[in-house]
């Protein structure tokens, strides 16, 4: 049984980002995980506030995110359906105060994907398997970008983030990783 074609990338523009330095090499993907409001997994005010549409009085989950802005490049929904907000080549702003190795400003050469989810419950399939596809396909572009240059936010802001958390079944993903690999060798 082989697994469906990998879903079309929607894109929602994000004004949130800027210009990586010149000097950057795109070589890390930081995985991260967000709801909102707290515990609420539908994507709509996730786009909302990425996209700084987000109406901070329509929920009391949302009034410290007045004036905030963040993005990632990537958002994966529950049922696994991925949306691009910024582009690869640009700095979005999801990172924030971080570290990789000694290397600071992880948003300078790093890709975010954001998956929809919760310290208090499991990711799905589709979301494993669609990130996985995608930090493939992503591999395949951006060729300094390993398995081993794949971290959570937790790691490159350890203390400050707990996402995507314990939730995140890191050896589920590796598996995925190297699933989708034998599907699509092309794809390193």
């Amino acid at each position: 049984m082989h697994d469906k074609p990998m879903q079309p990338i929607r894109w929602l523009a994000s004004p949130h980002f800027n210009h990586r330095p010149e000097e950057s090499t795109i070589d890390l993907i930081v995985l991260h995980a967000i709801s909102l409001p707290a515990g609420e997994f539908a994507p709509a005010n996730v786009e909302a506030f990425f996209t700084g549409t987000l109406d901070t009085t329509a929920d009391p989950g949302f009034a410290g995110l007045e004036g905030v802005q963040v993005s990632a490049h990537f958002v994966i929904d529950r049922q696994g359906a991925v949306t691009q907000f910024v582009a690869c080549n640009r700095r979005a702003w999801h990172a924030g105060l971080s570290e990789w190795h000694g290397r600071g400003n992880c948003n300078d050469y790093s890709i975010g994907i954001e998956m929809i989810g919760d310290e208090s419950r499991p990711f799905t399939r589709p979301q494993y398997r669609e990130c996985a596809r995608l930090c493939r396909t992503l591999m395949h572009q951006l060729p300094a970008i390993t398995t081993g240059r794949i971290a959570g936010h937790q790691d490159v802001a350890p203390g400050r983030k707990w996402d995507p958390g314990q939730q995140w079944d890191w050896n589920h993903f590796r598996r995925s990783l190297a699933h989708i690999k034998h599907l699509y060798p092309e794809l390193r």
